[in-house]
């Protein structure tokens, strides 16, 4: 995917939404070949399935690159599983010079959905779902821990729901990011971000920045 600079200024001077729905996007992309996708699950998650394309910086990377992919330019459109990881990456880049930023809602899921490309490789669980597994694991062991073994236990289901609850009203999730930096969420040939960035910049496809 070649970056051409006067390309991406006629991308980023039309009246695109900051929300994307797939087919948006779609057409945004057979238009604008150029538009730069940033990918922000983890990098086991991206092996699995991405969007064609798509460029793999990692949410937990993103904050020490964020000046390397504003030097980038824009517009850029963020990318996840389901939109948000996506808009907690949006805003991490809040406060850096990027001339444009979009979200795709629904992430991937709404991209296949929709009946669109994807490249698909070892299938691996996503984040979110570890999450689930791992909260509805706890609150279950607390709860039967409690009534059956020990009643303090009940309050590890307490904090369980708890951080559950704070998740959906700030829409972040702190087990989320931790679980992205354990080994198994991670390649042993995960990609260099800054190298992948720097690549990015100088408009080298894709399937070279990950390498």
């Amino acid at each position: 995917m070649t970056i051409n600079v006067p390309a991406a200024a006629e991308v980023a001077a039309e009246a695109v939404p900051p929300v994307l729905t797939a087919a948006g996007l779609a057409d945004l992309q057979r238009r604008h070949p150029e538009l730069i996708l940033v990918d922000v699950r983890s990098p086991v998650e991206f092996a699995s399935i991405h969007i064609p394309g798509s460029y793999n910086v990692p949410l937990d990377q993103l904050t020490e690159h964020r000046a390397e992919l504003a030097s980038v330019g824009g517009p850029v459109v963020l990318v996840c599983r389901s939109g948000m990881r996506a808009r907690q990456a949006e805003t991490v880049l809040a406060d850096v010079d990027i001339s444009r930023l979009h979200v795709l809602d629904g992430g991937v899921t709404a991209w296949e959905q929709a009946g669109l490309g994807v490249t698909r490789g070892r299938q691996a669980w996503s984040i979110e779902r570890q999450v689930r597994a791992i909260a509805g694991g706890l609150v279950l062991l607390g709860t039967l821990g409690g009534l059956l073994i020990w009643p303090p236990l009940l309050y590890l289901a307490v904090f369980v729901g708890a951080g559950l609850l704070f998740a959906g009203l700030t829409d972040t999730c702190a087990m989320g990011l931790l679980l992205a930096r354990l080994p198994w969420n991670r390649r042993a040939n995960a990609c260099d971000v800054a190298s992948v960035l720097a690549r990015l910049k100088a408009g080298a496809p894709r399937e070279s920045a990950e390498r």
